[in-house]
Parts: structure tokens; sequence; C-alpha cells
């Protein structure tokens, strides 16, 4: 089993139909004052399976500072089937909605294992201080 893709967005969904959705993708964010929370973040992992894959498996997300402090730590259970008939791989997304706290300016880490084996870091880049204000004339977009 590896990850295809691991990512930070503002919402993600599975359509009627099986597709993924994700709405607003981000690896960065800025924070005025700590500690600080960042509220309602949505965590996309999508994971591949094989036949050898099938069974029961542990995965644990960790939330590290940038000292390299966990800030909390979460297990949940997988239960993976066989693919499907004629098909050798299984698509599988996990979608995981989460506060993040922060607690200081830097790169923090959600870390990613299944069973024993590391198999996600994804970074959030934490900057803070004012914001950086870009002038806009009339009929500018500001992003």
């Amino acid at each position: 089993m590896h990850v295809s893709f691991a990512l930070f967005s503002d919402a993600a969904n599975i359509s009627q139909e099986g597709k993924l959705n994700i709405l607003g993708i981000f690896d960065a964010v800025h924070v005025g004052q700590f500690p600080a929370l960042h509220p309602r973040t949505t965590f996309v992992l999508r994971l591949q399976a094989t036949a050898v894959d099938v069974g029961h498996h542990t995965m644990v997300l960790r939330w590290v500072n940038p000292r390299g402090l966990d800030l909390w730590t979460s297990e949940a259970q997988l239960e993976v089937g066989p693919p499907p008939p004629g098909t050798t791989e299984l698509d599988m997304p996990i979608i995981v909605q989460l506060d993040l706290p922060l607690d200081m300016l830097g790169d923090y880490h959600m870390r990613v294992a299944i069973g024993q084996r590391d198999a996600a870091d994804l970074v959030l880049h934490v900057r803070g201080g004012a914001p950086p204000v870009v002038p806009a004339g009339p009929g500018q977009m500001v992003s």
C-alpha cells in the first residue's frame, strides 16, 4: 500500500459517482499571533492498495511542530478488501477534518504511518506577523 498524494484543503468530499472532490488546496497559512488554531482543516490522503494489502492495517497521524514535538496523535483502523474484478489496484481516499494547533512560526508536519512503515510526511508552512499588504488599483484583483 502506498500514498499517491496527501494535502491540506478547505473541504473535500466523495460524490455519488465516487469522484473525490477537493476545494482550496494549501500548503501555507498566515497567523497573527500564537498560540493559534487553524480550524476545520481538511486533510486528504489517497492510498492505493493491491491484493497483497488485503486485511487489517493501523494508520497513525502525528501533528508535529517545528521543534519536533508531537502536538497530537490519532490512530485509525483500516480494513482493506480485495480490488474489484479485472483490476489490480484499489483507490482508497481518506478525508479527515481537523483543527490544527499552532504554537510557533515554522514548518509543521503531518506524519502518516501505516503499520510500522512511514507512508507520508506533509509540510504546512506557518508564517506570522503583519500580513502582506498588496495595493490594488481600480479594477484590479487581489488574492
